[in-house]
């Protein structure tokens, strides 16, 4: 049995968290793109086929890339705000680390399925992961889009003005990634 073991992080490529806004005055808010700066992904492999994904995220790594719509543009010190903001929703100092470990990993059209469960915010639940695999010249690209729902890890998304502009409950994470092919 042969076994090798992916390495991944932000070197490679980009994990990030969208998000929509909501409530009677949801024309005002912006929908976001958050950065994590720190995680690492292991894909273990044995026999040619991954066995094991495990990842984990530094809480306090996120930053406010950009908010698009809203009456005027993100500035930067509203970018400051807004990080603040979502890592008191998180209560980043009581839950440093996101993970996601799946085992259950199936072969599909165009990549793997992963089955696994997400711990975040102390709440652990069963999250499925679709991946797509696609050749680049020498690399393999890694993709895939998961929402979820904040409510479901307890998780009460961020609004202000008595609710009426308010962070959509269901968010997009998007991993994106690039794997040499003859690399460990």
């Amino acid at each position: 049995m042969s076994t090798d073991t992916w390495k991944l992080g932000p070197d490679d490529g980009t994990l990030t968290i969208h998000t929509g806004v909501g409530g009677r005055a949801a024309r005002m808010g912006h929908r976001l793109t958050i950065a994590m700066n720190s995680w690492q992904i292991d894909v273990d492999w044995a026999d040619g086929a991954p066995a094991r994904v495990a990842l984990g995220v530094d809480v306090d790594s996120l930053t406010v890339v950009t908010g698009e719509g809203g009456v005027t543009p993100l500035s930067g010190p509203e970018k400051v705000v807004v990080r603040s903001n979502a890592l008191k929703v998180l209560d980043a100092g009581k839950f440093p680390r996101i993970e996601y470990v799946a085992e259950d990993i199936t072969a599909v059209d165009g990549g793997y399925r992963l089955n696994g469960t997400l711990t975040l915010h102390g709440v652990a639940k069963p999250v499925e992961v679709d991946v797509t695999v696609t050749e680049d010249g020498d690399n393999w690209q890694l993709a895939s889009r998961t929402e979820l729902a904040q409510t479901d890890f307890r998780l009460k998304p961020f609004s202000m003005f008595v609710g009426s502009l308010k962070v959509a409950d269901v968010v997009t994470v998007a991993a994106d990634v690039t794997h040499a092919k003859h690399g460990g």
